[in-house]
């Protein structure tokens, strides 16, 4: 007799591409996997509601589990708004707005990401290095192989809403991994989360294991 499988949708983070989930190991007798990739907005404009519910359309399956890194773990939250998922898992990343460190906070209120010259802030990474200086820079720079989305328009756009997201309560059956070492979200601005030890902002690379354990145990 054939088992029915979990069909989980992945989606990366920002300005990232899929290879990004490469190195986590989910039972595939269990599980089907489905990797999005980042779409174009329609606009520099568009609502991150009307872009979620675009990202909503490709998942084709009823009670999916979403899993998203960094920016894809506020995407996927939003696109679990247009569905019916069974999880929704997030990994270096935040619940709502009151969870993001006062350095982006203090960005948004003074709208200074306005004053940035076009190309000069393109990823989140890049702003995380304007924030958090060379410590950030060095780890980033090991993995641009996964930094593939260049398109000026949309990591403005993506930029834009990280700072502006609205979302003021967490969502409910949403699983949180963190890494205690996380420079874009730092651990003491997070709560309700599972923590990993030494984990980095770009922890679904070098932690893969560890993560995938507890994606495991707890789907």
């Amino acid at each position: 007799m054939s088992t029915i499988k979990t069909h989980i949708y992945f989606v990366p983070g920002l300005a990232a591409n899929s290879q990004i989930f490469e190195h986590l190991k989910l039972p595939i007798e269990n599980f089907q996997h489905h990797y999005l990739e980042w779409l174009l907005p329609i606009s520099k404009n568009e609502p991150i509601e009307n872009y979620a519910k675009r990202m909503a359309d490709l998942v084709k399956e009823n009670n999916s589990i979403l899993i998203g890194v960094s920016f894809g773990g506020i995407m996927v939250q939003e696109m679990s708004k247009y569905l019916n998922t069974k999880k929704v898992i997030i990994i270096s990343s935040v619940k709502s707005r009151n969870e993001l460190p006062k350095q982006l906070k203090l960005i948004h209120k003074l709208k200074a990401y306005k004053l940035f010259p076009a190309g000069s802030i393109e990823t989140i990474e890049d702003l995380s290095t304007y924030i958090f200086g060379d410590f950030a820079k060095k780890r980033i720079s090991q993995y641009q192989k996964y930094l593939s989305v260049r398109d000026v328009r949309y990591l403005h756009w993506a930029i834009f809403n990280v700072l502006n997201w609205k979302q003021k309560v967490a969502a409910q059956n949403v699983l949180h991994i963190q890494g205690s070492d996380d420079q874009v979200f730092p651990m003491k601005y997070i709560k309700n989360c599972i923590e990993i030890k030494n984990g980095t902002h770009i922890m679904i690379l070098n932690k893969a294991k560890s993560i995938s354990k507890i994606i495991s145990e707890n789907i």
